[in-house]
């Protein structure tokens, strides 16, 4: 652990998140180290005037706090325990941010594997979008020990605009944001399903987007995605991919539950369609030109 007042944080992932929440740690005057298997990631942090490390022990080496921005449970649990994971240097009474969208049952079982180290697991899934990440804006839905809470909450506060705290253990975070993402995933899935239909209809779909958004059946995802249709720029922001695993996970644990969600199924389903159809790694408003493609409709910026 860092020796200096200066308390330094590793950042493990530096995607679209993760860079954004690793420059607002910095802004906020924390000594940060970047981790990430793109080495061109690790250099534009290290050129904006962060440190560069190789792998996770070696970024977690002098952190005080790891917060770990990946993908998945299997990668947040590689980045842990794996070769050159984070647990083979991290020091005693060191907290590990787990930002990771997972199964609750995940984070409950990676906190009992790490807390009796020594060290402290909090579980912290994250919303609000890269541009949110970069302002030190983000929602926070965490939960862990007072112990963890207390290390983290210097961190926590510089990337986060909201931060709740949802339980005194791990899964609890994890549970709050697999609700948010089943209701995120059926929103932009009801979107675009709207939008194309507009469009088949031979509407002005500029014009319903400006109807719709000061109307009832608005919705967040629909106010924010829906001008990526209309500009026909499918860049990933958030990828078709993460809801083909987030409403994968909604649909395990309702299994495990006898839970029905038919509403999520079927919008997993839509998003699967959208996957198979090539655009699993575009933009998640590409669920439109799924039903675009399918339909013979015109979009903006088909060919």
């Amino acid at each position: 652990m860092s020796s200096s007042a200066t308390p330094h944080v590793a950042v493990i992932g530096l995607g679209s998140m993760g860079y954004g929440m690793a420059t607002s740690l910095k802004r906020a005057g924390f000594v940060v180290t970047g981790c990430d298997v793109s080495a061109d990631a690790v250099a534009r942090f290290v050129a904006d005037g962060g440190k560069g490390a190789k792998t996770p022990a070696e970024a977690a080496k002098d952190a005080d706090i790891v917060v770990s921005v990946v993908v998945n449970a299997a990668q947040t649990e590689a980045i842990l325990f794996g070769k050159d994971g984070v647990a083979e240097t991290l020091a005693k009474d060191t907290v590990f941010i787990s930002s990771a969208t997972m199964d609750p049952d995940i984070a409950r079982r990676l906190a009992k594997q790490l807390e009796p180290t020594g060290r402290h697991y909090l579980d912290a899934p994250i919303s609000g979008g890269a541009q949110r990440a970069a302002q030190g804006e983000l929602t926070i839905l965490a939960s862990g020990s007072a112990a963890a809470f207390a290390k983290a909450r210097p961190a926590l506060d510089a990337m986060a605009a909201k931060l709740y705290e949802l339980g005194d253990a791990a899964g609890q975070g994890a549970a709050f944001k697999m609700i948010n993402q089943l209701l995120a995933g059926v929103h932009i899935a009801a979107a675009s399903e709207a939008i194309a239909f507009a469009a088949k209809q031979g509407l002005d779909i500029r014009k319903v987007y400006e109807v719709i958004t000061a109307s009832a059946g608005n919705s967040w995802m629909f106010e924010n995605r829906m001008p990526h249709v209309l500009d026909g720029d499918y860049a990933p922001r958030s990828a078709v991919e993460i809801f083909v695993k987030d409403l994968g996970i909604i649909q395990d644990m309702a299994r495990s539950a006898r839970f029905p969600v038919p509403v999520s199924a079927a919008a997993l389903q839509m998003f699967l369609m959208t996957a198979a159809a090539g655009m699993g790694r575009d933009d998640d408003a590409s669920v439109a030109r799924m039903y675009a493609q399918v339909t013979g409709t015109k979009l903006p910026g088909a060919k």
